[in-house]
Formats: structure tokens, sequence, C-alpha cells
């Protein structure tokens, strides 16, 4: 059965409104919120396009949800659409981040306040697996294969947790590697169809 062509977001200003509303749902635990709204709930998007502009903005300088939300903007609706979805994403949050950080000030040595902090940085790291684990199926569809693509991720985890290289080298090295691998299987696949 065929997936249904993505929606497209109705005008820039859905865009800021879609992109404050994720926004605001987004602290801590942002990468299950942002698939859950834009594939899900929006069906901006695939679960297929989702995995590989995801893995376009982690690459990026800046956080990954600000990258993914101009990529969007943009695709749609040109530089106009990306600083719509820009401004959506830091509007509100900026505002309420600036007030958190009042607070905080004077709350900041309680220990009941450093234990929430806590249990919100668990609650966090639970969302982020179970989403990754949820995309894992649109790795079906990688030209690469599954097989492949869940070795570079156990290797991304193993040089990183454990191993503890700087990111940096983990992406020269495993993140060039695996473009050198796609871009191979990419020119196979086209020499095929020719």
């Amino acid at each position: 059965m065929a997936e249904d062509p993505p929606a497209r977001p109705g005008s820039r200003t859905d865009l800021f409104l879609s992109f404050t509303w994720l926004a605001l749902q987004g602290f801590g635990g942002v990468l299950a919120v942002v698939q859950r709204e834009l594939v899900e709930k929006k069906r901006w998007m695939t679960r297929e396009q989702f995995v590989e502009d995801w893995a376009v903005a982690q690459i990026m300088p800046g956080p990954n949800v600000v990258n993914l939300s101009m990529m969007i903007g943009g695709r749609y609706f040109g530089l106009p659409g990306a600083l719509a979805a820009l401004a959506g994403m830091l509007a509100a949050p900026l505002l309420i981040v600036l007030l958190l950080a009042a607070l905080y000030g004077s709350v900041a040595d309680s220990p009941m306040a450093q234990n929430a902090l806590r249990g919100m940085g668990a609650v966090a790291a639970g969302l982020i697996t179970a989403t990754g684990i949820k995309l894992i199926a649109a790795l079906d569809r990688n030209a690469m294969g599954m097989a492949v693509c869940i070795t570079l991720a156990v290797l991304t985890f193993i040089a990183i947790a454990l191993l503890r290289w700087p990111l940096l080298w983990v992406l020269l090295g495993i993140g060039g590697a695996a473009c050198l691998w796609s871009y191979r299987v990419l020119g196979h696949i086209e020499k095929g169809r020719r």
C-alpha cells in the first residue's frame, strides 16, 4: 500500500504557529515531539524524509530542530518561510527561558529543584530512545540496507559512548565512510536503471 503524499503548510503563518507550538512542547526531548508533530500529525513529511532531513540538520551547525524548521520553511516558502519557521522556533521559548532563568536563580541551590532537573533529564533520554526505536522501520527503505545502517549506529555508539572519541572525529571517520558507502551504493543503483 503506497503512502499518501505529504501535506504542506498552508501559509507562513501556519509555519510560524506550528513551529511555535512545537517549540513549546520540546523542552529536553525535542526529537520525539518533532517526529510526532511533523510526520504523524501534520504529515508534512514521510518517515523516510524525516530521517534524511534530521540527519542533515544534525551535521549542520546550530540546534538540530532549528535547522530542520528552516529547511522545511525554505522548502515550501523560500527564505520568508525559513525565517517564519525560525521565528516560530525561537520567539516564545526565548521569553520562557528568560523568565525561568530569573526564577531559577532564586531556587538553584534547592535539592528539590536539582532532583527535578535530574528527573527531567531521564525522561528526555527515554523520549529520544523511544523515537529512535520507532524510526528504525524507516531504515528498511534506505539504499544502504538495514544491516549497514545498524552497524553504523553501533559503531557510532561505541566511538562516542565507550571510547569517548571527539564528535568531530566520529563525524569525519564514520560519517565520511557512510557517505562514501552510500555514494557507491547509489551509483550502482543508478547504473542498474540505465
